[in-house]
């Protein structure tokens, strides 16, 4: 097991990567009940039943609050459920909430954690790939509402993270590809050995390739690292935007053919290719490097063009109504290189004519 620091001075934690993550988890939790502090785990219902052994451990240190994964679950609906179930069952300032499962579980658990009687202690075991290597690290919550992904949340880091790789045993290889498009999006902006290495494989990795820890291990030191530099996203150039390749496009995508029709991570493929696009139109990059991402996210099993097509005008105003406009402007991060990124803002005409380009590919 290998142990990565998110370093923000006073609430700096700990990130627990590999074989023995989850024993260390349920070591932490025990102790905080011996210390009479009592534990929540909100947990995804159907990782709980994948992992029946997991879970029974889990309700040995924990009250468990199960819920459905996945972003139709990602609602204030949700949200407010869970507030209301912590109230019934007498949660005080004192106890802690653990989040159990994927992305949407994390998100929610943490802005569950952000609220409740102004904010309690939180901790994440992300059983997903995308989850592992993205959501868990950085302290973003939050839940989807009509209007857009994300629009409501917190900053709110966790204690610590437990990534415990035995868990992606039962991941079905499209989650797993899904998790994979955040891993080659932390190559592209800022890790250009891990990105020559990946296009390197033979075959795409999965759960019982020897290369996928240090691949987690890359992708979580490198948002680790960023996030750091710029917690809470407030650097005028690059910091924690960085993180954002693909989204811009991605988060329309999402809003556009409805919450779920894509995973998160595969919309997030599409947007990668779509802002390399962009880039390769503003004169950063060239038609080569386009190819090479493009086809670096084909080999790993994941999507890079739309299965059916969205105009440039709901593009534009789904990225309008995104966190990433600013001053009404679309804020995009752009390649210069594989390993190296920047954020600019771009004008609706050019992202208009990156659109008609992504189509003609």
């Amino acid at each position: 097991m290998k142990i990565l620091k998110v370093k923000l001075a006073e609430r700096s934690y700990p990130v627990y990567v590999g074989s023995g993550a989850f024993d260390r988890a349920l070591t932490d939790f025990a102790k905080l009940r011996a210390s009479n502090r009592r534990v929540f785990c909100i947990a995804d219902s159907a990782v709980l039943k994948a992992h029946p052994e997991a879970a029974k451990a889990l309700r040995g240190v924990a009250e468990v609050l199960e819920i459905s994964g996945g972003e139709k679950s990602k609602t204030l609906r949700t949200f407010g459920m869970l507030c209301s179930e912590l109230a019934e069952k007498r949660a005080d300032r004192k106890s802690a909430v653990v989040a159990f499962g994927g992305g949407v579980v994390g998100d929610i658990a943490g802005f569950v954690a952000a609220s409740y009687m102004r904010g309690v202690d939180f901790y994440q075991i992300p059983t997903t790939l995308l989850a592992m290597v993205d959501s868990s690290v950085g302290g973003k919550t939050g839940v989807n509402i009509p209007e857009g992904k994300n629009l409501v949340g917190a900053f709110h880091q966790p204690k610590a993270v437990y990534t415990e790789t035995a868990f992606l045993s039962s991941l079905p290889k499209r989650q797993f590809a899904a998790g994979m498009a955040e891993v080659i999006k932390c190559a592209i902006l800022g890790d250009a050995p891990l990105f020559a290495k990946l296009a390197k494989l033979k075959k795409p990795l999965d759960f019982s390739s020897r290369e996928l820890p240090a691949a987690i291990i890359g992708a979580c030191s490198l948002k680790a690292k960023i996030v750091a530099a710029d917690e809470c996203e407030t650097s005028a150039n690059g910091g924690r935007a960085l993180l954002n390749l693909g989204h811009t496009f991605g988060h329309a995508i999402e809003h556009n053919a409805g919450y779920g029709k894509y995973l998160h991570g595969e919309a997030v493929a599409i947007g990668t290719v779509m802002a390399a696009v962009l880039s390769r139109r503003l004169g950063l990059v060239g038609a080569d490097c386009v190819d090479e991402i493009k086809s670096l996210l084909e080999a790993n099993g994941l999507p890079v063009s739309l299965r059916k097509p969205i105009s440039a005008k709901d593009f534009i105003d789904a990225m309008h109504g995104d966190k990433k406009s600013t001053g009404g402007k679309l804020r995009f991060v752009t390649i210069l290189s594989i390993g190296d990124s920047r954020t600019e803002f771009v004008d609706d005409k050019t992202a208009r004519a990156a659109v008609a380009d992504f189509y003609k590919l």
